[in-house]
């Protein structure tokens, strides 16, 4: 094997930790480290679900910072936990204090909502200046105009899909009002055509017996389907036609 050439390097060497006096190679080191260690910490606060809040000024007083949490609030953390100059109060003591705080700003921060809705609904208004008045009056015509705009919407919304409803069923009425009219003349003609076969059944031709007469008894009226002239009247027929075959 050929021995290594004396020119070749093997990993990173070791560079002297001091400050860079080229300006170009020091703000190319800033870049790199600086979003080296905001990379670190990101990595701890996740990793050890740990609270990290890192800042960084550049020589150019720009400023970097990372917090998984908020900066101000790692900050008074920070102090919180710095204020205890004794050194006696366990970690579990700090904490609890921690939280106690926190709880009583949560509590006015509550307070202060409630002030807030009470305004809007017109009350605890004597504490307030002429200029918090006027402004109260602004927020209050803006949601009572936005109110109103989508109250419009939703009422324009509810007239056009009555509007298409009654449309919807005014061709349905049209549609059975034309399927009634077409069930009653169907109906009248099919009475018109019953009608007209009892008439053709009343007109069939007699026939002729052996000796060349009529039959008397297919001319009898029926009590139930003629009056008493229509029954004199077919009876004067009948003795006609018998009298013209006698001649015959």
């Amino acid at each position: 094997m050929m021995p290594d050439s004396p020119q070749r390097k093997i990993g990173r060497g070791k560079i002297e930790i001091k400050r860079i006096e080229n300006t170009t190679n020091r703000q190319v080191t800033f870049c790199k480290r600086r979003n080296g260690l905001l990379k670190k910490a990101y990595e701890l606060s996740v990793l050890c679900d740990a609270e990290v809040a890192l800042i960084v000024f550049s020589t150019r007083g720009r400023l970097y910072e990372y917090a998984n949490n908020s900066v101000k609030a790692s900050i008074e953390r920070y102090k919180k936990a710095c204020s205890d100059s004794s050194g006696c109060k366990s970690a579990s003591e700090t904490n609890a204090q921690y939280y106690q705080q926190e709880a009583a700003k949560l509590r006015v921060q509550i307070s202060n909502l409630q002030n807030h809705n009470r305004q809007m609904m017109g009350e605890a208004l004597s504490n307030m200046s002429g200029k918090d008045l006027r402004n109260l009056e602004t927020k209050l015509e803006k949601g009572i105009s936005r109110i109103r705009s989508k109250k419009n919407e939703m009422l324009f919304a509810e007239i056009e899909y009555m509007q298409k409803k009654e449309i919807e069923l005014h061709n349905s009425n049209q549609v059975l009002r034309a399927k009634i009219s077409e069930s009653e003349r169907s109906q009248h003609n099919v009475n018109v055509l019953s009608g007209g076969t009892n008439f053709e059944c009343m007109q069939t031709p007699q026939q002729f017996d052996p000796r060349n007469y009529f039959q008397v008894t297919g001319l009898q009226p029926n009590n139930n389907q003629y009056a008493r002239q229509d029954h004199i009247s077919l009876q004067f027929v009948a003795h006609m036609f018998i009298a013209k075959a006698a001649i015959e």
